[in-house]
Order: structure tokens, then sequence, then C-alpha cells
């Protein structure tokens, strides 16, 4: 696809809007032909399960792949309507109106919106190149008692970093001594472009404190919405019995289809295109911002969606948004992953954008840059 800017009265107006802003991969990478055939062998093997009631638990044989994969016993996993829904289940089972929460600053605008309808009192630690800064973790947690922490280990939404392994223990440490949940949010593990994954903090608890979240929205699709927890047998019992009682059974059609492409090699080999396509799409943003944005600080995601972008101290990117909306780009400015500031960072989403359209979106995220900065200037010097 060709993307061209034409001119109405002077004013550029971009034909189709590039936008770095939806976390999900465009069509053109999404497993069609896999989810039917794995759609096709689930309804002709699996049919009873798949269109019955199923329990809050989710379909029993997913249950079990998901805790091989995780080392655990079957007990400890219930598979949920997307991780989303697991994360709303498990605030609602533990935060009450006022408990103190710890959040990575910045962190996905979603868990912000939840806590803050849990009623939380919602504390930021501060993120860094490697993952949240523990001592900003243990300082928080010494000023009051904890209830949780929520930290995305792997490929940061909105971030783009990983969490180092040193960093991980330190938290498991932590939230055995201190008596907090360690929710650890890792959607996009399987989202790898470089080494291999590290170790999760649920393998290195031996404290029972660390309950583990992650989706197949992204190694699969958004469209199937199957997500999982893993964590101690008593608390996902309970969970389970919260989500029987509020949505009577999961979608066992889509966990089925899940489940089959899980156990014939189908998510696997999904992996390998999907992972090909996205290191591409993020080689070829790290490229473009580097030479047309070059005062750009970031880090290099080596997985996952997103890349988060520091400007600047005189730019405000819910400004530039609407400067870039006219150049036909969009982003999410920086102010909608914080509790406070951002106001001079943005994420962008590589997922939703082929490679060859990348580098005509940061040249027109430049542009938009410069449209700003103009603007303020003349603004300056008419005051």
């Amino acid at each position: 696809m060709q993307y061209v800017t034409v001119r109405i009265l002077d004013a550029p107006v971009a034909e189709q809007t590039i936008s770095f802003a939806r976390g999900a991969p465009s069509a053109d990478i999404l497993p069609h032909d896999a989810v039917r055939e794995a759609a096709a062998r689930a309804l002709e093997t699996d049919w009873e399960k798949a269109l019955s009631y199923g329990t809050g638990r989710g379909h029993l044989g997913l249950c079990e792949w998901i805790a091989d994969l995780h080392d655990v016993q079957p007990d400890q996993v219930m598979v949920t309507n997307g991780s989303m829904e697991a994360a709303a289940l498990l605030f609602r089972n533990l935060v009450s109106d006022g408990d103190r929460v710890i959040v990575e600053q910045p962190t996905y605008d979603r868990t912000l919106l939840l806590l803050r309808q849990a009623g939380a009192e919602i504390v930021g630690a501060r993120l860094e190149a490697d993952g949240v800064d523990p001592a900003g973790v243990e300082s928080a947690a010494a000023d009051g008692t904890v209830k949780l922490a929520h930290v995305i280990p792997n490929f940061h939404n909105p971030a783009g970093c990983t969490l180092s392994l040193e960093k991980r223990g330190e938290l498991v440490r932590l939230a055995a001594d201190r008596g907090f949940t360690l929710f650890e949010d890792d959607p996009y593990r399987l989202i790898c472009f470089e080494e291999a994954r590290g170790k999760t903090m649920l393998e290195m608890d031996s404290a029972d404190r660390v309950i583990h979240a992650s989706s197949f929205s992204k190694s699969v699709s958004p469209g199937v919405r199957v997500g999982y927890l893993v964590g101690p047998a008593e608390q996902i019992a309970t969970l389970a019995k919260r989500a029987n009682e509020t949505y009577i059974s999961p979608n066992m059609l889509a966990e089925s289809i899940v489940f089959e492409l899980c156990r014939s090699g189908g998510l696997d080999e999904n992996l390998k295109v999907v992972n090909d396509a996205l290191r591409e799409r993020r080689d070829a943003l790290v490229d473009a911002l580097r030479d047309y944005i070059p005062e750009a600080e970031f880090v290099v995601p080596e997985g996952g969606y997103f890349l988060w972008l520091d400007l600047k101290e005189d730019v405000d990117t819910e400004a530039l948004l609407t400067d870039a909306k006219e150049e036909g780009v969009t982003f999410v400015a920086g102010p909608d992953f914080m509790i406070d500031g951002g106001s001079s960072s943005l994420r962008l989403s590589f997922a939703p954008v082929p490679a060859g359209d990348v580098a005509e979106g940061v040249q027109r995220l430049a542009r938009a840059l410069e449209r700003l900065r103009s603007g303020s200037r003349a603004g300056a010097e008419a005051a």
C-alpha cells in the first residue's frame, strides 16, 4: 500500500492515516488459515466442550497445556477472556477502596483505569532501561502497607524495555518480605526477537506471592480473547469462582480453538511468522527515528509491539498529536500512561504498520514536530 499526501487549498491532508497508536498487528500477519483449520479440528474432535458451558477455570485441556508450559499443577491455572479480564478479576478480588498499589511509571493505561475504578491509591515506581527500579518499589512499601505491585516484565507496554534477571529476583524477595502480591503481567513474552526470554518471577517465587498473567491475543490474534492466570491454587480457585459468578462460562469455543493450535504446533509456527514480521517493523522504526528524529531517546525493544519515545522538554506530545493527525500519522501521548508527567513522551506501536510504510509515518511525525515548534516560536514572537 502506498501512502501519499495531497494538498487542498495549500493545506496538506493525508489520504490515509498511518497509525502507530493501536497495540494490535495489521491484518496481513493474522493467522486466518491456521485459525480456520484449528477451528475445524476443534469442532470435529472437541465439539462437546467447545459448544457447552465450561467452569470458571475455563477449558481444562488448555489449563493443562498452560500448566505444562509453566511447570505448575493444573489447579494453579485459570483461562480468561483475555488478560485484561484476568487483571480485572484479580483487582476486584484483592484491591479495596484506599488500598495502596504500586505501578511502574509509565505503565499500561488500562491498568491505571482498572485500579482507579477499584478505588486504589496508586503509587508510582520509576521505570529504567532494564525495568522498574526495585529501590522505588521498596521505598513505596516502606511508606505504608502495599496490597499489590503490578509489573510488566517483558517488552513493556508502553516502554518496550525488559526487566533484568537481577531485578526480577529483587522484586520476588520484596514481595515475600513485605507481604504484597506481585502481579506479573506478561502478555508479550512469546513475541521475542532476540535472546531467550528471561526466567519468570513465577518460577522464582517460593512464598506464593506471585500471580502471573499472559495472553494468546498477542501470539494468536486479538480477536480470540483468550488469556490466563497462574498462581497459588487457593487464590486461583477463588478467582475462578468469582469468574463463574460473573459470566457463568468463558468463551469455550475460542479456548478450544487456541488449545488445538497449542497442541498441534500451530502456535509455534505462527510465532515464527509474526516475530519475523514484527522484528522487521521494529528495525524499520528504529532506523527511521534515527534518520528523521535524531533527538529522540528510546530503548530498542527486544520483542513486543511498542517503543517509548522521549523528546526534548519543549515538546508537549498532546499538542504534537493534533499536528500529527493533520500530517496523517497518530500515536498515543505519554500522559495517558502516567500518574502524572510524561508530557514530552509518546508511545509508538510498530505492530500495525508494515515495514515499508514505517519511514513515511516517521517522516510525517517529524514534520508535525517541526510544525509544532514553528508555531510555538511564532506565538512567542507575537506575544
